[in-house]
């Protein structure tokens, strides 16, 4: 049975086209792996857990790195709460506290 992939609204769309072209294609194919094998099936170097519920996809490219934060809910659908690249060696907090926000404000 396959997942479902999701983005959580026309906010994180926007953000994914925000991405550089090589980021946005390798984000798909990891979205790809997701929807085909499920969350439990991909690892690293694809995904990450974060903290709680949240997990990070890692998205990689000539132009560098890009991260998608995302949450599983109920009936096999993983929902993607924000999109943005990364500059920095960690994942920057704002971004996680933008996902948890996002998660609660869609009750999700």
């Amino acid at each position: 049975m396959t997942w479902i992939v999701e983005t959580l609204d026309k906010r994180v769309d926007r953000e994914i086209r925000k991405l550089a072209p090589d980021i946005q294609a390798d984000l798909l194919h990891v979205l790809d792996l997701l929807e085909e094998f499920g969350p439990h099936d991909v690892g690293m170097p694809h995904v990450r857990h974060i903290r709680d519920k949240l997990w990070e996809i890692r998205a990689r490219g000539r132009s560098g790195h890009g991260r998608g934060i995302y949450i599983a809910v109920k009936g096999r659908r993983l929902v993607i709460l924000t999109a943005f690249t990364k500059k920095t060696a960690t994942t920057p907090k704002k971004y996680i506290d933008l996902a948890m926000e996002r998660a609660k404000e869609a009750k999700l």
